[in-house]
């Protein structure tokens, strides 16, 4: 099997890693730029443009799977480009909630509603797709956030603290669901995502949507994790629909794009956007991914007081 992982984010690498380590498939980097770090590891990494079709079905020529981690337009002339180079399968950049969770007017969306639309439209023509739903990136809370850990950013609210718990100024925002309960959150480190992913490309099982999960908690439960960690109790804030409106009405009414999204992030947890039930995939792969207890006590070593 040939493998085209586009974009070059963390998560790029590590499907990229596992797909070294295991040896059993062959696989491309797609990028916009070189990228000399990669290429000294003996990756093959090919620069394309993503406002070329002709370059990109030229590059996809003989890949049986892409692998995406880009997002917007540029992903959607590689689901064209995919389908014009007879890719069989394609794994668009959907890592966070259940797509059975998402609502049919959803602020978050950044073209991923259009990316799917496509990639259904395009099964009737011969290439499948499948969505690894993995919740709530570990990255979210560690050090630089989804920034400094290069994946995840156009997500929105990518700054160390901005979803639920800032654990260097000890302040979280606790958000509720309906019924009155701490929001219920599954999460995964994209590392394992990347792990999971390589493991479910030699599966006979090809559904539209894998769900993956390295740890499973609620909101409240997740903010004592880090209170642990760091030895002290945390300032909370709870949050239910009603106290999140209000708040996302002075963030609209300030002009404020990144609280904006911050909100939305919360009341998203709440409705269960990032939860699910069933992780299908774990129980078809041969490891146990990280804790997050243990994954937030490593990447915070060193780096606190």
């Amino acid at each position: 099997m040939r493998i085209a992982i586009a974009g070059s984010n963390s998560l790029a690498h590590w499907v990229a890693h596992f797909l070294a380590d295991e040896g059993r498939h062959q696989f491309i980097l797609l990028s916009r730029t070189a990228k000399p770090p990669l290429t000294a590891r003996g990756w093959q990494v090919i620069i394309v443009n993503y406002g070329n079709q002709g370059n990109l079905i030229f590059n996809l020529a003989g890949i049986d799977v892409v692998v995406s981690t880009v997002t917007g337009n540029a992903q959607l002339a590689l689901i064209d480009a995919a389908l014009k180079a007879g890719v069989e399968r394609f794994i668009p950049a959907e890592y966070g909630g259940s797509l059975t969770r998402r609502m049919p007017i959803d602020p978050l969306d950044r073209g991923q509603s259009v990316a799917i639309s496509r990639l259904r439209q395009y099964e009737s023509q011969g290439m499948a797709h499948t969505v690894f739903a993995c919740g709530v990136l570990y990255e979210r809370f560690c050090p630089g956030g989804l920034r400094l850990a290069n994946v995840g950013q156009s997500s929105g609210a990518s700054e160390e603290g901005d979803y639920i718990v800032n654990i260097r100024s000890m302040r979280a925002q606790v958000p509720y669901d309906a019924s009155g309960r701490p929001a219920m959150i599954s999460m995964t480190a994209a590392r394992d995502v990347g792990h999971f992913i390589v493991a479910a490309l030699d599966l006979p099982q090809r559904p539209r949507e894998f769900r993956m999960r390295g740890d499973r908690m609620n909101a409240s439960d997740l903010v004592r994790v880090a209170e642990v960690m760091r030895g002290t109790d945390f300032e909370r804030a709870q949050h239910n629909s009603a106290t999140l409106s209000d708040r996302l009405t002075l963030a609209r009414t300030s002009h404020n794009e990144q609280e904006t999204t911050r909100v939305h992030l919360l009341m998203a947890t709440g409705e269960g956007r990032f939860d699910f039930d069933d992780a299908n995939l774990n129980s078809l792969v041969d490891f146990t991914p990280v804790r997050f207890q243990d994954w937030l006590h490593t990447v915070w070593a060193g780096d606190l007081p």
